[in-house]
């Protein structure tokens, strides 16, 4: 299902895919089923179906589709200022890329990072790479995403900004193309993944509160 956001992120993009295709078709039939396809895959990526969300009032979410590629202690000073748990998240051209509120809550801290655009496979993209902060926080109880850029992924476009209150779950933007998500829980939250865990955003608990 492609919603009317991801339809107005994507309509130039599949339109100039649709004149290549056609081109390809008049120039040779074969070439035209590849442009096809590049036409089906761009439809199929920008795709945003629904999610159960979990109704458990400590539940955490995954802010994103994708394979769980660390797990480890870590500082947050930005905006948790503290120790953390930070789970990183790959997401692949063939994952669901919108972005979903790990917490309910008030979205406290947005702020754009210009940056490289290394493999998002590679730790030190979160610091390097073109990346977006969001401080998410419920009462005292805080969260930290940093939605990354990679390789390919070369935007990450936003649907909520500083000021906003959002609902566990809800959609709160996508990064185009391959990148990386990283979610910092405040230390001492119990975690729910392991590396190599493939989670999906909105639905796949990460961990709970204290």
């Amino acid at each position: 299902m492609i919603t009317t956001r991801t339809f107005a992120e994507s309509w130039p993009i599949h339109l100039v895919l649709l004149v290549v295709a056609a081109l390809l078709w008049w120039w040779h039939p074969a070439a035209g089923v590849v442009g096809v396809l590049l036409v089906a895959f761009n439809i199929n990526f920008f795709r945003d179906p629904e999610r159960r969300i979990p109704s458990d009032a400590r539940a955490i979410v995954s802010p994103a589709d994708g394979k769980v590629a660390e797990v480890r202690p870590a500082r947050e000073g930005k905006f948790i200022d503290g120790e953390a748990v930070m789970v990183g998240i790959f997401l692949n051209v063939f994952d669901v890329h919108v972005n979903r509120a790990p917490i309910g809550g008030e979205i406290r801290l947005s702020e754009h990072v210009p940056g490289k655009f290394l493999n998002a496979l590679r730790p030190e993209s979160a610091l390097e790479n073109e990346h977006q902060i969001l401080g998410l926080q419920d009462g005292e109880f805080r969260v930290t995403v940093r939605l990354i850029a990679g390789v390919i992924a070369r935007r990450i476009c936003l649907w909520s900004r500083a000021g906003d209150r959002v609902e566990k779950g809800q959609r709160i933007g996508m990064i185009r193309y391959g990148s990386r998500a990283e979610v910092y829980l405040p230390a001492g939250c119990e975690v729910a993944v392991k590396v190599g865990d493939h989670v999906k955003g909105g639905a796949s608990i990460l961990g709970y509160r204290k």
